[in-house]
């Protein structure tokens, strides 16, 4: 007699994990000093406001015990300025709180879990080349030992019993021919330029889309400096103009009032790229708009918002000719999906040879990741 037994999912009463009201409500504050661009009076404004919608407080730890504890664990800090009370010459001094760089370190490391949270750090933190040699990195092979390699690499079990096979157990003797060496691998190095848009349009129709950008620099550069510690990555922000920023910045990063100038900030991650001695190089670019603006020699700039502009659009496909040449490959993340600048991208991306992903903001970090695994693999291994 079969018996059929029906399976399906049990479901039970969710159990919130036991926190402190600390860490309840620093969880929360993590993701508003994202939001706010390290704005701690904006931050606390809001979480106030959730405060009174959700009661996350009560009288016996309020949001007032919430900053005394952020700044007693150094979380944040008070700023102190001079100023001039009732023009009476009174010298007064006020205080601004402003986020430590222990914090700084925490939101990156939040970034990270939140986009990445399924990967572990790594002791070695280096990429594999497939390439054997002399390296630093196992590979379960053994191979005949060869004159300049060093003693510490002779597998002594494995030389051992070559002796026993070639010369009988009752009569020990170990030869030169007897020794093998594990072999490795070379590693290898990965430098990569990060840019970020920060022209208006990065906030434009009610869509937040900078913040989303900024936790990705922020995951990354913690995934590189944790996990690949001898990898290298540079960020830039490109407007009008382009300029680096040191990782430190990247939660008061802002959007300004500017058009987008793809062309000096693919110029300036070149620059970025040809000072490092690694072979394996590339530029990550996270955009959301057309290309609009170029300087000229003179100094002045040339604009246009409408439509693609052929003069722009050029010189934006002679940058990737460029970086193709210099082995440099490019991989766009498009957070748009307007057919024109589709176009564009996929013309641009044929130039350099590289890559193009057309997403919106959900999932961009995920993307990045897997980007950046797979082309670590495929250019130290090529």
């Amino acid at each position: 007699m079969t018996i059929n037994r029906r399976k399906g999912i049990r479901f039970s009463t969710y159990i919130a994990p036991d926190q402190s009201p600390f860490e309840k409500l620093f969880d929360i504050f993590k993701e508003l000093i994202t939001h706010t661009s390290g704005d701690v009076d904006e931050a606390l404004d809001w979480l106030r406001e959730l405060d009174k919608e959700y009661s996350l407080t009560d009288e016996n730890y309020t949001i007032e015990d919430f900053i005394e504890d952020l700044k007693a664990k150094g979380y944040l800090r008070e700023e102190f300025k001079i100023g001039d009370k009732d023009g009476a010459g009174e010298g007064t001094s006020e205080a601004d709180l402003a986020i430590t760089a222990k914090m700084e370190r925490v939101i990156r490391k939040a970034a990270l879990d939140q986009i990445f949270g399924k990967i572990k750090r790594s002791g070695s933190g280096d990429h594999k080349t497939g390439k054997p040699g002399r390296g630093d990195e196992h590979t379960g092979e053994y191979r005949e030992y060869r004159f300049g390699d060093s003693l510490e690499r002779i597998s002594i079990t494995e030389s051992l019993k070559n002796a026993q096979i070639n010369h009988g157990i009752g009569n020990f003797n170990l030869s030169e021919e007897d020794l093998v060496v594990e072999d490795t691998q070379f590693k290898a190095q990965m430098s990569t330029v990060l840019m970020i848009d920060i022209s208006h349009s990065m906030i434009l129709y009610g869509e937040d889309r900078i913040t989303p950008a900024k936790k990705v620099a922020m995951a990354l550069a913690e995934l590189i400096t944790t996990r690949y510690p001898k990898d290298t990555l540079d960020i830039l922000v490109f407007g009008n103009d382009a300029w680096p920023i040191p990782i430190k910045e990247l939660p008061y990063l802002r959007v300004g009032p500017y058009h987008t100038n793809t062309v000096a900030g693919l110029q300036l991650a070149m620059d970025m790229l040809r000072r490092k001695r690694n072979t394996n190089k590339q530029i990550f670019m996270i955009t959301d708009g057309k290309p609009s603006c170029i300087r000229l020699p003179d100094g002045t700039y040339y604009k246009n918002s409408v439509g693609l502009d052929d003069y722009i659009v050029e010189k934006c496909y002679n940058m990737a000719r460029q970086a193709r040449k210099l082995h440099i490959p490019i991989t766009t993340f498009m957070i748009a999906k307007d057919p024109y600048l589709t176009q564009f991208v996929r013309h641009f991306t044929e130039a350099n040879k590289g890559k193009a992903f057309f997403t919106g903001i959900k999932g961009l970090g995920e993307m990045i990741f897997e980007d950046y695994e797979q082309n670590r693999r495929k250019r130290l291994k090529g």
